[in-house]
């Protein structure tokens, strides 16, 4: 039986403590997602052995999908940005996962990196009806429940429910609004803080509101979140490479997470936990190729 959740709370330093995402079995948060989502699927018959399972993907929920759906012996369909890195789709691959590669101009009404994955994948399922089943963790409500009935807990429980920010990036939004309903249900005085890249970023996984659509998931709970905290490529990555040094390999999301609950820390009377999405195994590449763009 696979085991999804349950993620260790790390103290960082006072007064910021770290959910360590990549201790999931596919390695980041998005196992959650993907877990819920093909979960909730079977349950309500929506997947049969011939039906071919497509997502579009920044790359995590991709990687949970391929793997997991494999296990359960369905075949697997991953449309995924071209600028995603190398590392990633190689993973993806590894599965026998189907790569559909999107560039940026594809469809030019349409917003960059994810937007146009997401336009194709509901393209190719609008094409071939039956063939195809989409989760879509942009508007799956599943996304929101697995962190509501999850990751919320697991963070109430292991801060002995004196949590009082709650930090995270901004991808299709079901981590902050998950969590935050959460805790808020717990205490509404718990502030809940969304980070997001700047327009033409490099942080995979997150996205910039300015630049491309809110995704439903995101909309619906929107109320929950009280502020939101806007973070370069720069100071996530040089964040993310801080805590290389500190024993934390983790991917530049996090650089960016870490980075926001640092300018939020300045008294230690907080309790700010934030999420660890995922490790650095993806992203050599791109850490690589931003040293030497310096």
């Amino acid at each position: 039986m696979l085991e999804v959740g349950n993620t260790p709370l790390v103290k960082i330093e006072e007064p910021i403590y770290a959910k360590l995402e990549y201790f999931n079995p596919f390695g980041s948060i998005k196992d959650r997602t993907a877990y819920r989502m093909l979960r909730e699927a079977e349950e309500q018959s929506l997947l049969k052995k011939d039906v071919i399972i497509i997502e579009p993907t920044s790359g995590n929920t991709g990687i949970a999908l391929a793997y997991m759906a494999r296990e359960m012996g369905y075949k697997v369909e991953i449309v995924i940005p071209k600028k995603v890195t190398r590392e990633t789709k190689e993973i993806i691959r590894r599965s026998g996962s189907v790569i559909l590669e999107t560039d940026d101009d594809l469809c030019p009404r349409v917003g960059g990196g994810t937007d146009q994955s997401i336009a194709l994948a509901k393209s190719i399922v609008r094409s071939k009806p039956g063939k195809y089943f989409m989760p879509n963790q942009y508007e799956n409500e599943a996304n929101f429940h697995a962190h509501h009935e999850t990751t919320g807990p697991e963070i109430w429980r292991q801060s002995k429910g004196k949590v009082t920010h709650f930090v995270a990036g901004v991808g299709t939004g079901g981590t902050l609004t998950g969590v935050g309903k959460f805790l808020k249900e717990k205490n509404p005085n718990v502030k809940i803080i969304g980070v997001q890249p700047e327009k033409g970023h490099h942080i995979q996984g997150l996205r910039n509101l300015e630049g491309s659509l809110m995704p439903k998931v995101l909309e619906r709970g929107i109320e929950f979140i009280d502020e939101w905290i806007k973070v370069s490529d720069k100071d996530a990555f040089q964040a993310a490479l801080e805590l290389h040094k500190k024993g934390y390999l983790v991917g530049p999301s996090s650089g960016a997470t870490y980075f926001a609950s640092s300018e939020i820390a300045e008294n230690t009377d907080r309790t700010i936990v934030t999420v660890f999405a995922d490790n650095s195994d993806k992203y050599h590449s791109l850490f690589e190729a931003l040293k030497g763009g310096d």
